[in-house]
């Protein structure tokens, strides 16, 4: 046994080569491609083109994945200095740093603006574009299965004009895409229920609780459970004593002063100075907050948990915050099978027609789902726009002439530089100072402030779903776990791919959630985000791997899951970088000052211009591409 397995790695199917068994898979996918048409694939480039270089099926770890990072972080941690660069003989009118969606948004825009023959390069650090929109792609076992690997809800009724704008010239009709979506993080429309698991490792045994979902009950229903939780019975009884409370325990504050104490007081104290909650009872609430704020609700107002669902509007009489009052409340949502990286796929369709070759100009914009993807052709000569992958960029200056701008990057090892016209930095704003050391000390000090919220996606393809259809169980919150929830990915059909819930068949759960602070007490909520990131980064591939065969085995197992047998493929999207910092209640006073430092951040200087969903200080799509139109329109004319 090796030195690192665990007596109970051999159940788990720990011994079972998953790498290995995906090299089997790649091959027989590149046999089975050269076996086909070539327009099967990738129209009338050879089907041997995709097997050689397809980003969106490689398994293990992906995200930022093993040489995606190292670059900026030697130069940002290290501050390593990449001079004097190869200059390569090629000028644009853009340069755009960072090819997720802000980037390609950005690329998109400055070519309405100043025309199609503008003259564009995208540089991005990852060996796919996309950024967090990550397309997840599984053919083991059969049809293809999509998932994403990160970005995934377009809430289209929050989106500005510009965004919506977008959509609309991308060809992405809302009501058509939601018209065969039944997709639900809770619920779905296979008939198995979302459930409540609690782990030995963290409360002492396992407790698999079915129907129990603790942020989507009413408190009196969740009270109906509190029985079987694994913690102290005077803790139970405490909890559930919060939990049939009736009355309004601030009555005697005005609405005003209600709304005001809602904001400025953070969750657990509520819990604790109102009914004497102890520690055990509160952390049954703590992880179910991560996945949307990527923060424990210990560090959340009650205003915030309320709005996430948590139980306290039950104590408050008829008092309840208006839908302008809430940050985030519950919106309708639509979504690709991919996430939003169909959105991705679009804008670079829409910029490098040629990479698809099997889409003509007035193909079904739906097509892009399953269209093939010739990446070989996203960074050709003859192309006024190119994307360049695993180029990460080290240096962005305007010209002593201000005449335009230079940018170096590292590609394979080689310090390599262009110029261009103008450029948009649509990259992580926390390494811009970095990378532009002439900013105004001021603007550094406020880019610094941008701490992005640790997050993992982790998909795992399955044999088989006989086990899920078995219990009834289609997911669960994971209290105690590194992930925070857990589900079935069905329910998202558009154009041809239509792929029905069969538990005979071959099907796809996501883990899903922000990674915090081992010890989180003491910490700011930024100090939370460093550690969790280097909890994240200090995880091997075996360690997710471990933790996935865990949990599916505790709550699947007993309805006949064999973990070492029916897990066909993991591919773990890991973003130490992930979550943009948005204006939390609690957050940092020097966070939420006036003006806000991403505000200050994001100014344009010389000839270079900030977007990225940071500069907004709001972790969504159409944020994204807010600060691109914002930052296209801010460069000098």
């Amino acid at each position: 046994m090796n030195k690192d397995m665990k007596p109970t790695d051999g159940k788990l199917g720990m011994h079972r080569d998953i790498t290995r068994r995906d090299f089997i898979h790649d091959v027989g996918l590149a046999s089975l491609a050269l076996s086909l048409p070539a327009a099967t694939w990738v129209g009338d480039v050879g089907a041997d083109t995709v097997a050689a270089y397809y980003p969106p099926t490689l398994t293990g770890l992906r995200g930022s994945h093993p040489g995606s990072f190292e670059v900026a972080h030697a130069l940002a941690r290290e501050h390593k200095l990449f001079d004097h660069p190869r200059e390569l003989q090629e000028s644009y009118d853009l340069i755009v740093v960072g090819g997720g969606l802000s980037g390609l948004a950005a690329a998109y825009f400055y070519r309405k603006l100043h025309g199609a023959g503008a003259k564009i390069l995208i540089l991005d650090n990852h060996d796919d574009f996309g950024g967090h929109a990550k397309r997840n792609e599984f053919h083991q076992g059969g049809s293809m299965r999509l998932a994403w690997g990160g970005t995934v809800n377009m809430e289209y009724t929050k989106y500005s004009t510009t965004a919506k704008g977008l959509l609309d010239e991308l060809g992405i009709d809302i009501p058509r895409l939601m018209k065969d979506f039944s997709f639900g993080w809770l619920n779905n429309s296979t008939g198995l229920r979302p459930a409540t698991w609690f782990d030995q490792e963290t409360y002492g045994r396992d407790a698999l609780l079915p129907g129990v979902v603790i942020s989507a009950m009413s408190a009196h229903d969740l009270a109906g459970h509190v029985a079987a939780f694994p913690i102290s019975e005077p803790a139970r009884e405490t909890l559930r004593r919060f939990l049939l409370h009736q009355g309004d325990i601030l009555s005697g504050m005005t609405g005003e002063e209600k709304r005001a104490y809602l904001r400025a007081t953070a969750y657990r104290d509520f819990l604790r100075e109102h009914f004497a909650l102890p520690d055990e009872a509160i952390q049954v609430f703590s992880a179910s907050t991560m996945g949307f704020w990527g923060v424990r609700a210990e560090s959340l107002s009650v205003a915030e948990c309320l709005e996430t669902g948590l139980p306290g509007a039950h104590v408050l009489g008829d008092f309840e915050l208006s839908p302008e009052e809430q940050h985030a409340g519950p919106s309708p949502s639509a979504m690709f099978p991919d996430g939003n990286a169909s959105i991705a796929r679009l804008l670079v369709r829409s910029l490098l027609p040629a990479a698809f070759p099997g889409m003509a100009p007035d193909a079904d914009p739906f097509g892009i789902v399953t269209a093939g993807l010739d990446y070989a052709r996203l960074d050709q000569v003859s192309s006024p726009v190119r994307l360049r992958l695993s180029a990460t960029a080290v240096h962005a200056e305007s010209t002593a002439d201000g005449s335009g701008v230079a940018v170096s990057y590292v590609k394979q090892g080689e310090v390599l530089g262009v110029r261009g016209k103008r450029a948009v930095l649509a990259c992580y704003n926390n390494i811009i100072p970095s990378l532009c050391p002439q900013l105004p000390e001021a603007q550094k000090a406020a880019l610094k402030q941008c701490v992005k919220r640790p997050l993992l996606v982790v998909n795992v393809a399955l044999r088989n779903g006989r086990a899920l259809q078995k219990s009834g169980i289609a997911g669960a919150y994971l209290p105690g776990r590194l992930c925070q929830g857990v589900n079935l990915v069905t329910g998202i059909n558009v154009a041809d791919y239509r792929p029905q819930w069969n538990p005979d068949e071959p099907c796809v759960v996501q883990f899903y959630g922000a990674v915090g602070a081992p010890q989180p007490e003491g910490l700011s909520i930024s100090q939370q985000n460093q550690a969790g990131r280097a909890v994240l980064l200090g995880m091997s591939f075996e360690d997710h791997e471990r933790e996935v065969r865990t949990v599916m085995n505790g709550i699947w197992g007993a309805s006949g899951f064999d973990p070492a047998e029916d897990i066909l493929a993991i591919t773990v999207n890991r973003w130490p970088h992930g979550y943009a910092r948005d204006h939390l209640d609690l957050e940092d006073p020097a966070w939420n000052a006036n003006p806000p430092p991403n505000v200050i951040g994001r100014q344009a200087f010389g000839n270079i211009a900030i977007a990225n969903s940071d500069a907004g200080a709001d972790a969504y799509t159409h944020t994204a591409i807010d600060q691109a139109w914002r930052a296209v329109n801010e460069l000098p004319a």
